[in-house]
């Protein structure tokens, strides 16, 4: 039984280039309790392996959290498949606005402790008892309400380049930084405030929306679907848009626009720019902000010291890299002191 990837992503780009296939980006998640995880991910991927999905699941004792690249002409089998698992009976699926078939190039299914890394060991800890989900329409009227706290629950990296109106947008790398931020919110509007929250799909809001409602609090609410289904559904009922610029999102686009706004700049010239790019030095591959000038200036790199590298033949990089591990620099987003204009 086949339970791992066999072709590289480099072959996967090919035989999708080579019939021109057509593909449909996707997202959903749920918490549910999960008794044996590795059991269900090898049952998944089996499953999804036969119609060519590809993607990146998290999936743990609270639950499953998945990005996916469905073929065109798969997608209704793939829905059979969802309605063949009893938690994900009905569940919503967030598609994209923009596809791109490249978005993901492998099926990478991972078992963690947690789907969302909260830092929380509290036993009594409920994640299902959350807040009360808003459709994009009562989103803006809550959002418009003077009474309400509104959170962006996602990462500096992410809020840097687009956000709601009025947002308290924590500078944090990690979920489980925002927390924090949460519990100094509560201390200084109180209990009687609306606290409103958003993130990319819907998963760290609810999150962190049963995180506020274990503090013991009732005016909670979330955006349902994220940014993503907020979008589909500002554009389909032609609502207002409260959305200013790109929505970050995790595959090889690395962002949808949501406005025509620019809120952020290049991180190597402070020129406008809110195109994300990973440094070609392989050793680097840093997450940053670059405009297209800075780009072919500084060939896709972060720093003259990774020009300076990528130039060099592929047996010196491999060199250079051996023993050494990207640990989560990677994940710092933009946090790097070789760029000049990065988010402080």
């Amino acid at each position: 039984m086949q339970l791992y990837n066999k072709l590289s992503a480099e072959e996967r780009a090919r035989i999708i280039d080579e019939n021109s296939q057509e593909r449909i980006t996707l997202s959903f998640y749920k918490y549910f309790k999960l008794g044996n995880p590795k059991i269900f991910r090898d049952h998944l991927f089996v499953t999804w392996s036969k119609l060519d999905v590809l993607g990146r699941i998290y999936i743990a004792n609270e639950g499953v959290n998945a990005q996916l690249s469905v073929p065109e002409e798969s997608i209704n089998e793939f829905k059979e498949t969802l309605q063949d698992i009893i938690p994900f009976n009905n569940i919503r699926l967030n598609f994209a606005l923009e596809h791109y078939s490249k978005s993901f190039l492998k099926l990478t299914m991972k078992i963690r402790k947690k789907i969302v890394a909260d830092g929380l060991d509290d036993k009594t800890f409920d994640v299902t008892n959350i807040g009360k989900h808003l459709d994009a329409e009562n989103f803006n009227k809550m959002l418009n309400d003077s009474n309400t706290v509104c959170i962006d629950m996602r990462n500096h990296y992410e809020s840097e380049i687009g956000f709601f109106k009025g947002a308290i947008k924590p500078n944090v790398d990690t979920f489980r930084e925002s927390l924090e931020i949460i519990d100094n919110e509560l201390e200084k509007n109180g209990s009687e405030k609306n606290y409103l929250m958003y993130c990319t799909g819907g998963i760290r809001c609810e999150k962190a929306s049963a995180y506020i409602k274990h503090k013991g609090l009732k005016n909670v609410y979330q955006l349902e679907g994220g940014i993503i289904e907020y979008s589909r559904q500002v554009k389909e009922k032609k609502l207002k848009n409260n959305f200013i610029g790109k929505n970050f999102v995790f595959d090889e686009r690395r962002g949808e626009r949501i406005s025509d706004d620019i809120v952020s700049n290049c991180h190597q010239c402070g020129e406008p720019c809110d195109t994300h790019v990973n440094c070609s030095n392989e050793a680097c591959h840093l997450l940053f902000i670059q405009c297209e000038k800075c780009r072919q200036r500084m060939k896709n790199c972060c720093s003259d010291e990774c020009v300076n590298i990528i130039e060099l033949s592929y047996e010196e990089q491999k060199k250079l890299r051996k023993g050494k591990h990207n640990s989560n620099k990677i994940f710092k987003k933009g946090r790097s002191d070789k760029l000049k204009y990065k988010l402080s």
